[in-house]
């Protein structure tokens, strides 16, 4: 008995590889029909509608909306300066580490944790001790500074 000099592998390789040139000449034709079929710019036109999806149909005219250009504000609004006696502030501080220098103070009023470096005390301070302070805006948020035991 003989065995054939190709394999099944080599037989399922040469199928898929006529199959694939088939398919490529086929796409080919495919171009070319089209080619003289070519769509205007009004077809390739395509639109927003009010609620943001894309549509092949032009937005309604009554239902623009008019943007009064003064009205647009880029950047930060200013803030208003407030009165030294509101700049104080209370609170008690949750967490200190004495060897690393710095902890948290909970402020009374909005019970947000503040960040206090040991550069920002005047006076010693320990765990559940109750202080006032000042904050500034530092790169990474709030800091507590001026931090005076109450």
């Amino acid at each position: 008995m003989a065995k054939s000099s190709e394999t099944f592998n080599k037989k399922e390789n040469e199928k898929k590889r006529l199959k694939k040139k088939k398919d490529k000449e086929q796409k080919k034709e495919d171009r070319k029909s089209t080619v003289g079929k070519a769509k205007s710019f009004d077809d390739m036109i395509a639109y927003v509608d009010e609620n943001g999806n894309i549509t092949s149909t032009p937005p309604d005219p009554s239902k623009k909306h008019v943007v009064n250009i003064e009205e647009i504000r880029i950047g930060v609004a200013k803030q208003e300066d407030q009165e030294p006696e509101e700049l104080l502030r209370k609170g008690t501080v949750s967490f200190f580490n004495t060897s690393k220098g710095y902890g948290f103070i909970k402020d009374h009023v909005s019970q947000e944790s503040i960040f206090v470096h040991i550069n920002g005390l005047v006076d010693q301070v320990k765990e559940n001790d109750k202080v006032t302070f000042t904050t500034e805006q530092t790169p990474k948020g709030k800091s507590a500074v001026d931090v005076k035991l109450a």
